[in-house]
């Protein structure tokens, strides 16, 4: 079936709709004379009806907090983590470089994210555009399938620990967790399961180290380092087991949907 780009948008494509909107509503009309600056008219309006000046700068505001969204509420923190454990594992200092780690870290997420992406495109983005619903309004759609998704990977164990250190009653429903309680525990959920990912893909690299150095004690070559010939090995190991198609395997059917 194909996908109706009118109603639907992705989040890069809403990011540039309103960055173009940005542009467009604050230069001022005299573009071609060159001889004015770009103006931003704030208009409070009443209290009850907020102006679209007021929104463009609310949602101005959002977007500034989006890396730590990004860090902080989808699959990214897990699959950055086992990222970098494996470059450990690997014994290998800069490869693949940090862009580069980051970026695949960043489009893993975005796959797996993608339906809880389509569920806040149908749900907020698309009726808050077409003037169905203010922006808080559509905002706190936004975060019901975020928290369902978080919902699903954390524990109960590390919900209870932040509603005990908030001094509330312990939750009956999903609703009744705030989100407040819900990120941090999210997060620390991500980091314990990605430290489980990485001792998984430590122990064959660990055993290939120990196996080196064994052999070189045993042949007397005492002054040879023991990584000089593991890494090659382990670069060998890891490409002949296909580890990338491994590891992002792994990691997209470690989460929960």
């Amino acid at each position: 079936m194909r996908r109706d780009s009118r109603r639907r948008l992705s989040p890069w494509a809403l990011g540039g709709a309103v960055g173009g909107l940005l542009v467009l509503a604050t230069s001022a009309p005299t573009w071609a004379a060159g001889t004015t600056l770009p103006k931003i008219t704030i208009n409070p309006g009443t209290a009850s009806s907020p102006s679209q000046s007021l929104e463009v700068l609310a949602l101005i505001t959002l977007l500034s907090f989006l890396p730590a969204i990004l860090i902080s509420m989808t699959a990214f923190t897990r699959i950055v983590t086992v990222l970098s454990f494996l470059r450990s594992a690997l014994g290998l200092q800069q490869t693949p470089p940090n862009p580069v780690l980051i970026g695949l870290a960043l489009f893993l997420a975005l796959y797996v994210m993608l339906p809880t992406w389509n569920a806040i495109d149908t749900t907020a983005i698309v009726p808050y555009l077409n003037g169905h619903l203010s922006l808080v309004a559509a905002g706190s759609r936004a975060m019901t399938p975020l928290r369902a998704f978080m919902f699903l990977q954390t524990r109960s164990t590390d919900i209870a620990l932040f509603m005990h250190l908030q001094h509330l009653p312990p939750p009956k429903t999903h609703a009744a967790v705030p989100t407040t309680v819900l990120i941090p525990a999210f997060i620390i959920s991500e980091l314990r399961t990605a430290f489980e990912i990485g001792v998984f893909i430590y122990i064959p690299f660990v055993i290939v180290d120990l196996v080196v150095a064994t052999v070189l004690m045993s042949m007397g070559m005492i002054m040879v380092p023991p990584t000089l010939v593991s890494l090659p090995l382990k670069l060998l190991l890891f490409v002949l087991a296909n580890g990338w198609t491994l590891v992002v395997e792994s990691l997209v059917l470690s989460f929960h949907r």
